[in-house]
């Protein structure tokens, strides 16, 4: 397929869509390792180069390479890096923890009575006991900016930890998962605000576990029961908005809905053994009714006199649950079942079902490999899944499967970052130091770039498709935001090309090349690109193999600009 691949560096300011191409896969075995060489490139069309595999795996599987992680892959070899990253070990986490315990986050409001607070605090939330963040539930004592506190903190440590964790993969995994059981904190509900910590919590515990448990966790949580209103589901009539998107978004997915083709349960087949190929609304409407009575513990009164505990904690009420005979996916369910035992069969079900593991390890491939996700690399990963139903670890060995796949890295270019990933792996590119007060700006940054951190409002999550970061404001957006990292104002880094730059590094064409290799660890598709950003650089000099001209502040700024522009090429956009 031909493909107009128009490059995104002019002038530093042309306004130019960033195309990705796709191609077809062959399907092929999971061998014991990767191919001795890669392709040169996808197809005939001018496609991007594909450059070194442990390259596409810093940029798939981490938030893009530090200075050295390149080199110390390379020493490991793929294999053992993923088998590492894998099993990620807190305490290791060194420079994290510090940088964690440096961290300080504005809050600035006016209390009732005229008195101001404005205070740089520690993030000191993030651990905080379920009884200390439940009692800023309350809209009438604690002021909003306190209210909304431990999700800027979550958002604060989320980018610390993209930038400075050891366990990069554990956090690319966390963000998609966020994505797959996504919630809003613009929910209209503060218990999604002051327990985002809980939540967030959820997502690190299980992103390399079981799936089963992982369901269970979301679906007892807070946050989720919330947001799709099971916590004012009861019987006659049950709220179906958590069910209809546990089928639909977290299990079985759209692809499996079958409504349109059957409307009675028993037509579907494979529904009278009990092992339908598929669902349709029969099943929402009867797994509703058996989460009726899943809820919190927020103080309400069931109108029985009945009043729940006031904690936060999950709630079940049983005088909330429909008791009666259902059917899930041709399975039929006792009345009278013990507490909660309804609603697990349902999630049993749903875990177990092949549907399930194909539409689930779709995603994952998607988000990891290729918007197209080569079919290959799904049947491995689905097989992956099925074998480990019950490994408390299954999550991590479809992962596995997935970043250790021969046709893992053929799919360079494939894929564009997200602008959550563009800003994650400039920063660790230019390795300049993050400071969590800039924060808000950062979240600003990319909320006009289309990501909306953790705010993504419906249950779908954020685009996993290029074609909707593509747009030409879109591109705008996250180029802009590029200018504005380097600049002086922007708080969230503090950024000194020069100083970042060895002494032999002395010529415009030197410092070209170096900041080119920091930031795609190779040469760039395009010679052209490189000589228009080394002609940037000479400003009104003459001699690419002579210093720059200018007093040092002058260069210093054009060098920020520089490594600005490199952001904004598509080798960098690319993933």
């Amino acid at each position: 397929m031909a493909i107009d691949r128009r490059r995104l560096l002019g002038s530093g300011k042309a306004l130019a869509p960033l195309i990705i191409g796709q191609r077809a896969m062959a399907a092929a075995p999971l061998p014991p390792d990767w191919p001795d060489a890669l392709p040169e490139r996808l197809d005939g069309t001018g496609a991007p180069p594909a450059p070194a595999r442990e390259l596409v795996i810093l940029n798939r599987a981490a938030y893009g390479p530090r200075p050295g992680d390149l080199e110390r892959l390379r020493r490991m070899g793929i294999a053992a890096w993923v088998d590492e990253q894998l099993a990620p070990d807190d305490a290791a986490d060194t420079e994290y923890r510090e940088r964690l315990a440096q961290a300080r986050l504005g809050i600035e409001y006016e209390k009732r009575g005229g008195a101001t607070v404005k205070e740089e605090r520690p993030l000191d939330l993030l651990e905080a006991p379920l009884d200390r963040l439940w009692a800023l539930n309350d809209y009438e004592a604690v002021p909003w900016q306190e209210m909304v506190r431990p999700v800027e903190e979550v958002r604060a440590a989320t980018w610390l930890r993209a930038v400075y964790s050891r366990w990069q993969l554990r956090e690319v995994l966390v963000e998609f998962w966020h994505n797959h059981f996504n919630v809003s904190v613009e929910a209209d509900n503060a218990g999604v605000l002051v327990t985002w910590p809980m939540y967030d919590k959820v997502m690190r515990r299980n992103c390399l576990g079981n799936f089963r448990a992982f369901l269970e966790e979301v679906a007892t949580s807070p946050a989720m029961l919330y947001y799709l209103d099971n916590a004012s589901s009861k019987a006659s009539p049950a709220n179906e908005n958590y069910a209809r998107e546990l089928f639909e978004l977290h299990t079985l997915g759209a692809p499996n809905y079958l409504n349109a083709l059957y409307d009675r349960w028993r037509d579907v087949p494979g529904a009278l053994e009990g092992k339908p190929i598929g669902y349709i609304d029969q099943d929402v409407y009867e797994a509703a009714r058996a989460f009726t009575g899943w809820t919190v513990a927020d103080g309400q009164d069931d109108w029985h006199g009945n009043v729940f505990p006031d904690t936060g904690e999950f709630h079940y009420h049983h005088g909330w649950h429909d008791p009666y005979q259902k059917r899930v996916l041709g399975v039929e369910m006792d009345p009278n079942s013990p507490p909660r035992a309804d609603g697990r069969k349902v999630l049993d079900l749903l875990a177990a079902h092949p549907g399930t593991a194909r539409y689930v390890c779709g995603k994952l491939v998607r988000r990891l490999v290729a918007d197209e996700p080569p079919p290959a690399i799904v049947d491995a990963a689905v097989a992956a899944w099925q074998a480990n139903l019950q490994a408390p670890d299954q999550l991590a060995r479809v992962v596995r499967v997935i970043l250790l796949h021969r046709d893992f890295a053929v799919t360079w270019g494939a894929k564009v970052k997200r602008p959550f990933e563009v800003f994650a792996s400039f920063f660790r590119a230019v390795g300049a130091p993050f400071d969590t007060r800039g924060t808000p700006n950062l979240t600003w940054v990319n909320y006009v770039a289309g990501y909306r951190h953790f705010a993504w409002g419906p249950p779908t999550g954020h685009p996993d498709e290029g074609g909707y970061w593509l747009s030409t404001n879109g591109m705008l957006q996250r180029w802009n935001g590029l200018v504005y990292a380097v600049s002086d104002w922007f708080s969230a880094l503090r950024f000194d090309p020069l100083a970042a730059m060895p002494e032999d590094v002395r010529t415009v064409r030197q410092m070209t090349d170096f900041w080119i290799d920091r930031l795609l660890g190779r040469p760039l598709a395009d010679a052209a690109a490189r000589d228009r950003l080394q002609r940037y650089l000479l400003a009104w000099g003459d001699d690419p193999d002579a210093p720059p001209v200018g007093d040092a502040d002058n260069l210093r700024g054009r060098l920020r600009q520089l490594v600005a522009l490199i952001g904004m090429t598509p080798d960098f956009q690319w993933r």
